[in-house]
């Protein structure tokens, strides 16, 4: 209650200077700068929050920055510049000598693709300037934004060790291709570090000219995706990775100024819940998978993101409704019971099913309506590890 009162507060005061707030796309920036105020007034679950990513940011301190040219092995193109990756899938085929071409086990991960790093040193990215801008935008310590800065610098802007603004050899297939359009899905982690860079506004330790220079890089980026084949391909996917496509395209375009591309993708988002929610909540092409409670899950992460990004550009997805019934809140409906383990999954799950995950888009989506029945349902789903989804979030 405190702290809903304080957000109040904060919202009214920055009405009359909205400089204030943070520039960022997936998250609430009036949301953020109330819990600024929060953890500035003392109020003790945004302090003990706080605290805690605090001690992982200090963690990050000591951290090298990593670069896509870390990896042992060369894209075809011979630039370790560009980012290079193995279809995690796919598996030699037992009846060739040679195991080629590769073929698909769905959700069966071969442990070769990690011989290739660049994937995960991305993820790693992203999660160390999570922690490292967020410590910075609570205590305004500059330490934590020269480590960011530096980390940033590496992988975006330094001649020797940048990443090439393409995805041209992801997820790879032996014997068949050099890379495919489904390799866009591993670059999610670019939307969410744009917020990270967002928080970092006013700090001396992360120039102008280096956001500007990274701001750069992602217009490039933006362009290859909607321009090369492998980009048009992932943006046809009907499944997950075009949600994930759109929700990067869109986040992209928000952070480099392009608004109308923007607003232009989020409004034809409305046809993609069209064709993969049906009128009673199912996603078929998710529960086609056999991981099909995870995958109908990480869907709809997707579409929670692509809703707070409609947010940011005035489209409301949160309430869209097609003419037979189909919506984000009707997905999320149908696969609560499964998620929550009290009704039978009738679908594949060979891997075990995480249900934390699905604490995240119950909440946002109780969030976003007012509506007590998700956000009890939320209540339920928390755990003490939830403290970051609660402090970027609720």
């Amino acid at each position: 209650m405190k702290f809903k009162l304080i957000m109040l507060l904060t919202a009214i005061a920055l009405q009359k200077s909205y400089a204030q707030l943070p520039e960022v796309f997936l998250l609430n920036p009036t949301h953020m700068a109330a819990k600024k105020a929060a953890y500035k007034n003392n109020d003790a679950q945004v302090k003990a929050q706080v605290d805690r990513v605090v001690k992982i940011a200090d963690e990050h301190l000591a951290d090298k920055p990593a670069s896509v040219m870390e990896k042992s092995l060369t894209p075809p193109n011979g630039s370790k510049h560009d980012y290079m990756s193995m279809a995690p899938y796919f598996w030699p085929d037992p009846s060739k000598a040679d195991g080629l071409p590769y073929i698909r086990k769905d959700g069966q991960r071969n442990p070769e693709i990690k011989k290739i790093i660049d994937h995960a040193l991305l993820s790693d990215l992203e999660t160390r300037c999570k922690y490292l801008s967020l410590a910075y935008y609570f205590t305004h310590d500059e330490k934590y934004a020269v480590k960011t800065n530096d980390l940033l610098k590496v992988w975006f802007i330094d001649a020797d060790t940048r990443m090439n603004p393409n995805l041209n050899y992801a997820q790879a297939v032996r014997g068949v291709n050099d890379g495919r359009g489904i390799g866009i899905i591993e670059t999610r982690a670019l939307a969410n570090l744009a917020d990270w860079m967002g928080l970092l506004a006013g700090s001396k330790s992360f120039p102008a000219q280096n956001l500007a220079a990274i701001k750069d890089w992602y217009k490039q980026y933006l362009n290859w995706m909607t321009t090369s084949k492998n980009g048009k391909d992932e943006h046809n996917a009907k499944n997950n990775h075009g949600t994930h496509y759109d929700v990067q395209e869109i986040t992209f375009a928000l952070f480099t100024g392009n608004n109308e591309l923007a607003k232009q993708v989020l409004n034809a988002a409305k046809k993609r819940i069209d064709l993969q929610i049906e009128p009673n909540g199912e996603q078929k092409l998710e529960l086609e998978r056999t991981n099909a409670l995870g995958y109908s899950t990480m869907n709809l992460d997707g579409w929670v993101n692509m809703a707070m990004l409609g947010d940011r550009a005035g489209v409301d997805l949160w309430n869209y409704t097609s003419t037979d019934g189909r919506s984000i809140k009707k997905a999320i409906d149908w696969l609560m019971p499964y998620a929550l383990g009290t009704q039978p999954f009738k679908y594949q799950q060979i891997n075990p099913y995480n249900k934390d995950e699905f604490y995240r888009p119950v909440l946002l989506m109780g969030l976003a309506t007012k509506d007590q029945s998700y956000l009890k349902t939320a209540a339920i789903l928390r755990k003490n590890e939830s403290y970051l989804t609660d402090l970027l979030y609720n």
